[in-house]
C-alpha cells in the first residue's frame, strides 16, 4: 500500500466557450482547460485510469510518481469540441462518466435543477473516445439523487446503466460516478453488488492511499477558478481563498484557544 501515490482526481463538467449563468460554476473554458492541461504536463503529472487504480490497489501494478485522474461528468457534447483536443495535445486520458439513458440526448435532469438543458453525446462519439484511449464509464441510467430512491429503484439506475454502456461499448463496465455525488452507506452496498469496482463521489480532497474505492475523494475544478486556483487545488483540492480561509481559521483556534469549563 504505501507504494501508492497519494492520486488527484479532478472533476470537469462541460468545457465550453459559453455558459447559462446558472451553469457557469461548472463550464471552464476552452482557454482555461488547455491552460489546465499544459501545467500538468510541464508539471510532470501522468494521467491514469480506474482500472490503473484497481490493479495498483491489487499488487497487480503501481502509479506514476505524479498520477492525475482526469474525469468529466455527464457527457457534454462540448467536451469533445474543446476538452479533447487538449487532452491529446498534451498526452493524457480521460474518463467520461455516461448517462446511459440519456446519451446523444439532452442534459433533462438540469431541467428540473437549474431550468435548462445542454446537448450529450451520442454512441458514435462514446466509442470514438475508447477507440482513441479514453475510457467510458457509467453515471446512472437518468442522474437522479440516488440516496433518495427507494433501493429497487436505485438498484435498477446502477445496473441498467452499466447494461446499456456494455452493449454499446462491447466492453465491461466497472466503474460509476454517483450524480449529483448522492450517495449513502446503501447506495453504495448497491453499487458494490451491481459489479463496480470504484465510484466517485464529490467529497473534496485527495484521494489517498486507503481511500475508499466506492466513495472515491475528487478534486472540483470550477468555472470561476483562476489557474493559481487550479494550482492551489492540485495541492490542496481547495481554490485559493478556500485554502486561505482554512489557513486563518487554524491560526484563529490557536491565537485563541477554548478554555476548559
Amino acid at each position: 500500500m504505501s507504494a501508492i501515490r497519494p492520486l488527484r482526481i479532478l472533476m470537469y463538467h462541460e468545457v465550453a466557450a459559453t455558459a447559462p449563468p446558472a451553469f457557469a460554476k461548472y463550464a471552464v473554458t476552452p482557454r482555461a482547460f488547455t491552460r489546465h492541461m499544459a501545467w500538468l504536463a510541464r508539471a510532470g503529472y501522468r494521467s491514469v485510469l480506474p482500472d490503473d487504480l484497481v490493479a495498483a490497489r491489487a499488487g497487480r501494478g503501481t502509479l506514476p510518481p505524479k498520477p492525475v485522474m482526469i474525469t468529466f461528468d455527464d457527457g457534454y457534447q462540448s467536451c469533445l469540441v474543446h476538452a479533447v483536443p487538449a487532452l491529446r495535445q498534451h498526452g493524457f486520458t480521460a474518463v467520461f462518466y455516461l448517462v446511459a439513458g440519456l446519451v446523444g440526448s439532452t442534459s433533462r435532469w438540469l431541467r428540473t435543477e437549474l431550468g435548462l438543458e445542454l446537448p450529450l453525446f451520442d454512441w458514435h462519439a462514446a466509442r470514438e473516445l475508447e477507440r482513441q484511449g479514453f475510457a467510458c464509464e457509467a453515471h446512472s441510467l437518468t442522474h437522479p439523487h440516488l440516496a433518495q430512491l427507494a433501493p429497487a429503484a436505485c438498484r435498477y439506475e446502477l445496473e441498467d446503466s452499466r447494461r446499456i454502456l456494455e452493449r454499446e461499448l462491447g466492453r465491461e463496465v466497472r466503474h460509476l460516478a454517483y450524480p449529483f455525488g448522492s450517495y449513502d452507506a446503501g447506495v453504495r452496498t448497491l453499487a458494490q453488488e451491481a459489479g463496480y469496482r470504484t465510484a466517485c463521489s464529490v467529497r473534496i480532497g485527495l484521494s489517498p492511499p486507503d481511500d475508499d474505492l466506492l466513495a472515491l475523494h475528487r478534486v472540483p475544478v470550477s468555472g470561476h477558478d483562476s489557474l493559481l486556483d487550479f494550482v492551489c487545488r492540485l495541492r490542496t483540492a481547495l481554490g485559493v481563498r478556500e485554502a486561505l480561509g482554512g489557513v486563518l481559521d487554524k491560526v484563529r483556534r490557536q491565537d485563541h484557544p477554548r478554555t476548559a469549563g
